[in-house]
């Protein structure tokens, strides 16, 4: 943590061996970042979807055993692709298996190819998407705490499910991506530990008050939820036209890649963070 600035990273999760993949888990952690994440993903989103890519709480389990400091998760775990009592056996089993360091991201999910390719249920939209998000996480939120959990929803229905052994942290965190104003911002003031977004200093300022108004309708104290950023960056120690060449050749060789990264010298990256 750095002026009171928590700052974690998510390596480019395509396209990529395992070796590699591990390495870089160590390396951030050596570095000392807070957090380290992947993608939750069966098919690359950027560029060629033929490419490799591997499993997101699988990646996390590998990660687990070359890193001893940082939290561990996805950013953001797809609500679709499994079963949300599972998801919450999977984050406990990943909290153990990394001594109390996993925290459980999720979020309604949204690449329509990979659950095409994989059968799995894409919904009529992303509102049902959203509504089947919120059942999971009242689900997943009651067995993190030691509940048994019994869900009568329209989307999911278990029966006095129970999650032991417990996590090792007394709270293990879910942290929910999206910033929908009338379903996601009110699952997360109901639920959530903490809040992923991204976009400019205006956008998130606008989203962030949606949120305050969400909890103070659930009577949720809006200082219990971490709020999270993500942003691209690329760190250069050469000069501004350099930084741009690089940023281009990036892009040449990821098509479809439309979210502009922060160009510069680590410390103008810092720089550019004081805004939030």
């Amino acid at each position: 943590m750095a002026n009171g600035i928590k700052v974690g990273v998510l390596p480019w999760g395509q396209n990529v061996d395992w070796p590699s993949l591990r390495d870089t888990g160590r390396r951030a952690d050596e570095l000392g970042y807070d957090s380290l994440w992947t993608w939750d993903h069966l098919y690359p989103i950027q560029g060629d979807w033929r490419r490799p890519i591997f499993e997101g709480y699988m990646t996390l389990a590998g990660w687990a055993g070359v890193t001893k400091k940082v939290t561990l998760g996805l950013m953001v775990g797809a609500n679709t692709f499994r079963n949300p009592a599972l998801t919450a056996k999977l984050a406990t089993t990943l909290d153990h298996m990394s001594d109390g360091r996993a925290i459980l991201g999720i979020g309604g999910a949204w690449f329509e190819r990979e659950h095409e390719a994989y059968g799995i249920e894409f919904g009529s939209g992303f509102g049902e998407r959203l509504d089947w998000l919120d059942e999971a996480v009242e689900i997943m939120r009651a067995m993190l705490d030691g509940k048994p959990a019994t869900a009568r929803g329209p989307r999911y229905k278990t029966k006095n499910v129970r999650n032991d052994p417990p996590p090792i942290q007394k709270r293990l965190p879910i942290l929910i991506g999206g910033d929908g104003e009338k379903k996601t911002l009110h699952t997360v003031a109901k639920y959530a530990d903490a809040w992923n977004t991204g976009g400019d200093i205006d956008f998130v300022r606008h989203k962030d008050e949606v949120l305050r108004q969400w909890c103070e309708r659930v009577g949720r104290n809006e200082a219990e939820i971490e709020r999270t950023l993500g942003l691209g960056g690329l760190v250069i120690r050469d000069s501004a036209a350099e930084a741009k060449k690089v940023d281009a050749k990036f892009r040449e060789r990821h098509p479809g890649y439309d979210d502009p990264p922060k160009l510069g010298s680590a410390e103008q990256i810092a720089d550019s963070l004081a805004p939030f």
